[in-house]
């Protein structure tokens, strides 16, 4: 893998639609390119024969409980603790708007 050039930065800013000044392109671009190098000397790593993990430390479990069917709140306690409410729905802010073309 050669070193990751900043024509290679100018496609990924293409690709990604961002745009950025010089100086960011050349901070970016050097970031990356060190990053790319990195993975490389990783690479170089013989693993063959070292089994998989999915944590790093032995001592490492995940925590479960048991599901247990409880008794439902009932909807006024429930949206009593809504800051908004209609209809017996919580009211929340919009997250996407549509706007007619």
């Amino acid at each position: 893998m050669s070193e990751f050039s900043e024509q290679e930065f100018l496609k990924l800013m293409n690709l990604c639609k961002i745009a950025c000044s010089e100086e960011e392109r050349k901070k970016f671009t050097h970031s990356l390119s060190s990053v790319l190098s990195y993975v490389k000397l990783l690479q170089e790593i013989p693993t063959e024969g070292v089994p998989a993990c999915n944590h790093v430390l032995e001592t490492v479990h995940t925590v479960s409980r048991e599901d247990e069917v409880k008794e439902t709140l009932p909807r006024e306690t429930f949206l009593s603790n809504a800051p908004s409410h209609v209809g017996g729905m919580i009211r929340v802010p919009p997250i996407i708007k549509f706007s007619h073309l």
